[in-house]
C-alpha cells in the first residue's frame, strides 16, 4: 500500500506543475494599447504625402520606385477613446498614414520605422483600390501580400473607387470610422437593388482563378462623404478593370442574376405619365441556357413580389385591381428596359459576361461549356438573350386614390 502511495505522489506534483503552467496565461501576448490596429487599407497610383516629402527631403531614405501609394487606417483604443472624452470637429477616431513605394509590404514595414505601435491586420474591414490603378495593374498583383498574409482575413472587403482611393478612408463627422461606414453601407443591400453581393478577399480570388468575368462594387467620394454608385467590370482575361456600369445598369443586373434584397421600381403610368413606385420584398430569376446544335441562346425568367409604395396618379382608385395590373405593367416595363440596356451593354461595348450566364451554361451543359470556355466572353457577345418580367403588387398600404 505504502509502495503505491509513493508511485502516486510523483503523478500528482506533475499534474499540480503543469495545471499551474496553464494557469500562468499565454507568455507571447501583447497588450492592445499597444497594437496600431489595422481597419482600413487605400491604394493608389503613387504620389507621396506632405509628409513623406519632407521625410525623403532629410535624405538616408532607400531605394524604390514611387509606384503605389498605400493609406492604412489605424484606430487604437486610446484614440477611440479620447473621442468619446473630448468633444469637437477636430477629434478623430482614427489615424490614416501614407506609404509611397513600390512593394506594398516593405511599405507596411516602412510604417514601423515611423510609428512605436506594431501594424497589425487582424481587425482589417475594407480595401479600396483606386481605378486607375485597378487599370493598370492586374489584381492579383494588387492583392497578392493580402492573399498571402495570414493576418488579413479572407472576409475582408474589396471596392474600387472613382478617384483617389484614399478619399473613401476620410470623414468630417466627429466619431465616424470610414473603414467601418464602408464595410456598414455593404449591409444596406435590403433596402436597394443597387448595391453587389460584398465582395471579400477569397471571392475575389476565386473569380481570379477561376478565369471569369466579374463585377467589383464602387464607391464615390466628396468632401468627407462616399457613395455606393455602380460597379467596375472586372475582365476575366487581363484582370484589369475594363470599365463601369452606372447605377442603373448594376440594377440591370441584380435582375438578372435574382440576388437582390430589396429596393424600387420608379415607374410612370401609361395614360397620365404620373408616377409609381414599386417596392420589391422578393426577387427571384431564373437563366436557361438552350443549346441547338452550335448555337447558344439564353432565356432569363425574372419573377417578383411587391408593394405600392408611392403614387401620383390622382385619377384611378388604387384599390382596384384594372389599376394595380396597370401599375404592374408599368413597373414590369421599367424593368424590362433596366435589363435590356445592360445586356446591351455587356454585349456591345464591353463583351464580357459579368451575370453569370457561362457559370449556368457550365452547369447545365459541361460538354458545351468545355468547347467555347477558352473564348467565352465573345461567344457571349454574339448570344441571343431573351427575357421575361414578372412582377406582382401584393400590397398597397392603406391609402388610395378616389376615381374621378
Amino acid at each position: 500500500m505504502k509502495q503505491s502511495h509513493s508511485n502516486i505522489r510523483p503523478l500528482f506534483i506533475s499534474l499540480f506543475v503543469l495545471l499551474f503552467l496553464f494557469l500562468t496565461g499565454c507568455w507571447s501576448s501583447h497588450e492592445i494599447e499597444e497594437q496600431s490596429l489595422g481597419i482600413g487599407l487605400a491604394f493608389d497610383k503613387g504620389k507621396q504625402s506632405s509628409i513623406e516629402k519632407k521625410l525623403n527631403e532629410q535624405g538616408d531614405g532607400y531605394s524604390k520606385k514611387d509606384l503605389i501609394t498605400g493609406t492604412y487606417q489605424f484606430i487604437t483604443p486610446q484614440v477611440a477613446s479620447s473621442t468619446t472624452k473630448q468633444s469637437g470637429p477636430q477629434q478623430k477616431s482614427y489615424v490614416n498614414v501614407s506609404e509611397t513605394g513600390d512593394s506594398f509590404h516593405q511599405m507596411v514595414r516602412e510604417i514601423s520605422l515611423r510609428s512605436e505601435q506594431p501594424v497589425t491586420a487582424h481587425h482589417m474591414k475594407v480595401v479600396v483600390i483606386g481605378e486607375d490603378l485597378a487599370k493598370s495593374y492586374r489584381l492579383e498583383q494588387l492583392l497578392d501580400q493580402n492573399f498571402r498574409e495570414s493576418e488579413v482575413r479572407p472576409s475582408c472587403l474589396v471596392l474600387i473607387s472613382k478617384g483617389r482611393a484614399s478619399k473613401t478612408l476620410e470623414t468630417k463627422k466627429a466619431g465616424e470610422i470610414p473603414a467601418f461606414r464602408l464595410a456598414g453601407i455593404v449591409e444596406n443591400a435590403y433596402r436597394t437593388a443597387r448595391i453587389l453581393p460584398p465582395m471579400s478577399h477569397i471571392k475575389v480570388e476565386s473569380k481570379i482563378k477561376s478565369g471569369s468575368s466579374f463585377l467589383m462594387q464602387k464607391v464615390l467620394s466628396a468632401d468627407g462623404q462616399v457613395k455606393f454608385a455602380g460597379a467596375a467590370v472586372i475582365d476575366g482575361k487581363t484582370h484589369k478593370m475594363a470599365g463601369t456600369l452606372n447605377e442603373e445598369e448594376l440594377e440591370g443586373v441584380t435582375w438578372i442574376t435574382g440576388k437582390g434584397k430589396g429596393g424600387v421600381v420608379k415607374s410612370f403610368y401609361k395614360e397620365t405619365g404620373q408616377l409609381i413606385v414599386y417596392e420589391i420584398e422578393s426577387m427571384k430569376s431564373t437563366i436557361i441556357p438552350r443549346v441547338t446544335g452550335n448555337n447558344i441562346s439564353f432565356d432569363v425568367n425574372i419573377e417578383s413580389v411587391g408593394r405600392l409604395s408611392e403614387n401620383w396618379v390622382v385619377s384611378g382608385n388604387t384599390f382596384k385591381n384594372e389599376f394595380l395590373k396597370k401599375a404592374e405593367k408599368s413597373s414590369e416595363k421599367e424593368v424590362k428596359r433596366l435589363v435590356g440596356n445592360v445586356i446591351e451593354k455587356m454585349q456591345k461595348e464591353y463583351q464580357l459576361d459579368v451575370a453569370g450566364f457561362g457559370n449556368r451554361l457550365r452547369i447545365e451543359h459541361p460538354k458545351v461549356w468545355n468547347k467555347v470556355k477558352k473564348d467565352w466572353d465573345q461567344t457571349f457577345s454574339e448570344t441571343q438573350i431573351n427575357y421575361d418580367v414578372k412582377l406582382t403588387i401584393n400590397d398597397y398600404g392603406t391609402s388610395g386614390g378616389s376615381k374621378k
